[in-house]
């Protein structure tokens, strides 16, 4: 090393991100291992880098080689399970050994690549025989069981984007074709990635989502080639099966928009420059490029592009805050003149219109942000004081809110936020009450927070739409609960395409904030640090903004990058559009 002279720059050659982690290998059975050793073994072999458990397979007898489907479900425990000899009678088991896997479960992902968080007490029995005078694995449980650690390390959350399907409101003109939804689910990500999401998009959408999107593919559509790489100007071309050739040049199109958005999620240091559909033979189907996928069929379009930060000051007026902007405008319209009080916005996401809740929470006004407007009489007035939640606006231009008064809560909807309000089925929520709503950009989904016998969860449905054209009925359906590890949720807000804000504290533990997937997993964004005694908080659909929070030092802001800081002392209930 030189010890004098200047400093010199030294280029860097880029490197993926798979390429800079150790890549795992199974290490073949020993001769003479005993049948603890095998299993052990066995279970290491598992947690490869391989694609088809090749060494894995050794420590397994003929029989079970045959008859073992390793993807049909991956049990995810805490640690490694523990491989501990079974006691069996004398006699009962001649010539065979058996060995019991014992650990606690946290999730398990099934074999459409779906996760569920599922705790419980995991314990499965592995029995070996002798086989060429080797112990060999001859019955075991099907599928993989897997430590957290080897299944972070293993496995990617990649969201597969689908059409949202509104049936009988699909003919509303703003229920347009081309809204996008993210559904997530795990892959591996170190094999093969970009071919194995293109097949999981192929596959169809988890059993979750299924009921209220569509693909463009038509049914049966496979691969043509046996794997899917980025060219050098981070081009794809995807041959496609016969299912795909007859196709028009529209849904060609949103076929290739569904690739597009799967791939960049997989490949997410690389931006795709363009998708090529193409049939069997290599001849071109149709092309999107980068421009017209993100104009035309960009799943955060739904968000709106906000171009501000709202929240109530300490007046109650309502007031709006650019990213770099020291101190807050009241907005034009009725909300922002201080004349009628809130304790409670939602403003729609073409940041036009803004639906308030009276200070007394009984009473939703809706009114237009500009200069003279007027906010009429109430909408929907509940029976009792602080009856109503925070208004949401889903990217269809409707208004969600929920009322507490009376046994249970209801759930309700406003079409373009008017009009006589429109109960929805709540069907999983029997007498349970709605605390507070945040509905996503499509009208697909819906995030709640659910107050039960003093403990308060955050629950994800999803919106059908049944009924007729003239007299829809809507529900929420499948509640599932989407950060199971809380105790006690406080607040949570939508922060991307499958990615909500989560503020609560696990059972006798601290407040926190953390990022979490609508599959109920850990987000593997970035670390959020600390701020106290955080009472409500707002995110973007567009994860290149700022989060907003209500804490013990007033609205502050974390910008991407850094940390949090003040930007009002006084304040309550800061917002994004919707």
């Amino acid at each position: 090393m030189p010890d004098s002279g200047d400093v010199k720059s030294v280029e860097q050659s880029p490197r993926a991100d798979g390429d800079s982690q150790v890549r795992v290998y199974g290490v073949p059975p020993q001769d003479g291992a005993q049948p603890t050793n095998i299993v052990r073994s066995f279970l290491d072999a598992t947690t490869s880098d391989e694609a088809d458990f090749r060494t894995a397979t050794q420590y397994l007898a003929k029989s079970a080689r045959r008859t073992w489907r390793p993807f049909l479900v991956t049990n995810v425990l805490q640690e490694r399970p523990k491989p501990e000899p079974k006691a069996i009678p004398h006699g009962q088991d001649p010539g065979g050994y058996t060995v019991t896997l014992s650990g606690s479960q946290v999730a398990t992902v099934d074999d459409n690549h779906a996760y569920t968080p599922e705790e419980k007490p995991y314990r499965q029995t592995i029995h070996l025989i002798k086989e060429d005078d080797q112990w060999r694995i001859d019955r075991l449980p099907n599928g993989l069981v897997l430590g957290q650690s080897d299944f972070q390390r293993i496995y990617q959350s990649v969201n597969k984007y689908y059409f949202a399907s509104y049936k009988t409101e699909s003919e509303d003109p703003k229920a347009r074709r081309n809204v996008l939804v993210a559904d997530p689910v795990y892959l591996r990500q170190r094999i093969d990635p970009v071919t194995a999401s293109v097949q999981a998009l192929l596959s169809g959408p988890t059993n979750w989502l299924n009921e209220v999107t569509s693909s463009a593919f038509p049914p049966g559509t496979r691969l043509a080639s046996r794997s899917l790489a980025l060219g050098d100007s981070n081009a794809l071309q995807v041959k496609l099966s016969r299912q795909a050739v007859s196709t028009d040049t529209d849904q060609c199109k949103r076929m290739a928009a569904q690739l597009f958005f799967t791939v960049q999620d997989m490949t997410r240091a690389s931006k795709i420059s363009e998708v090529e559909l193409q049939d069997n033979n290599g001849n071109s189907l149709c092309v999107l490029g980068q421009d017209q996928a993100e104009r035309d069929f960009a799943p955060h379009r739904r968000a709106g592009h906000s171009a501000d930060e709202y929240y109530l000051d300490a007046e109650h007026k309502l007031v709006a805050m650019s990213d770099t902007a020291t101190e807050p405008t009241p907005v034009r319209g009725p909300f922002g003149s201080g004349k009628f009080p809130l304790s409670a916005v939602g403003i729609s996401r073409d940041e036009g219109t803004a639906a308030g809740v009276s200070t007394d929470g009984r009473s939703l006004y809706v009114a237009p942000m500009e200069d003279g407007a007027e906010h009429g009489g109430p909408l929907l007035t509940s029976a009792v004081k602080n009856g109503l939640t925070a208004p949401s606006w889903d990217g269809l231009g409707d208004l969600w809110i929920a009322d507490r008064s009376g046994n249970g809560s209801r759930l309700l909807r406003m079409r373009e936020g008017k009009g006589d309000p429109e109960e929805v089925a709540v069907p999983g929520l029997g007498k349970r009450r709605i605390k507070a709503i945040r509905v996503a950009a499509d009208g697909i989904r819906i995030a709640m927070l659910v107050e039960d016998k003093g403990r308060t969860t955050l629950q994800l449905g999803r919106v059908e739409r049944g009924g007729s054209s003239a007299h829809p009925e809507l529900s929420v359906e499948e509640l599932r609960p989407i950060a199971p590890q809380l105790e006690d949720v406080v607040a949570a807000s939508w922060a991307g395409g499958s990615r909500l804000v989560v503020v609560g504290r696990e059972s006798g533990g601290v407040q926190q904030m953390q990022f979490m997937e609508t599959d109920g997993s850990a987000s593997n964004a970035e670390t959020l640090p600390g701020v106290n005694g955080v009472k409500a908080v707002a995110a973007s659909e567009d994860e290149t903004r700022p989060l907003i929070a209500d804490a013990d030092d007033g609205i502050v802001r974390l910008p991407p990058d850094a940390n949090w800081k003040t930007v009002a002392k006084d304040g309550s209930v800061p917002v994004y559009p919707g």
